[in-house]
């Protein structure tokens, strides 16, 4: 079985899946030390459903699923909502604009992915 090269394009989203699991899952850390409007569990739930979604789009992207493209939809509407999210409680926090940061890039990654046009704030 010849090993199947992934594109570029492909490389860099499964990179930004990456760091956007990573850096939802320190933040939800984060968030739970801060307590307040950074603990609730609509907020929580988001983090974690980011974090669990990048996983998946990585391991879909990397096994060539057939169906990698419909996950990145839905990994890059997830990443939109994990941004705004993070965003509304940012404030002066670095790790939450961080956070917002990596799951906008992120969330374009998986739009472009899926072929779906990147929505642009503004």
């Amino acid at each position: 079985m010849a090993h199947r090269k992934l594109s570029k394009e492909a490389e860099e989203c499964i990179k930004d899946c990456q760091d956007c699991a990573s850096v939802c899952i320190e933040t939800i850390s984060h968030c739970l030390e801060l307590g307040g409007k950074h603990a609730g569990a609509e907020h929580i739930r988001l983090l974690a459903d980011c974090a669990q979604i990048c996983h998946t789009s990585t391991a879909f992207m990397l096994r060539g699923s057939r169906f990698d493209a419909r996950v990145c939809g839905v990994c890059a509407d997830i990443c939109r909502s994990c941004a705004e999210s993070c965003e509304q409680r940012a404030g002066d926090d670095e790790l939450m604009r961080r956070c917002a940061e990596l799951c906008r890039r992120c969330a374009e990654s998986c739009a472009r992915m899926a072929g779906v046009e990147v929505r642009r704030a503004g």
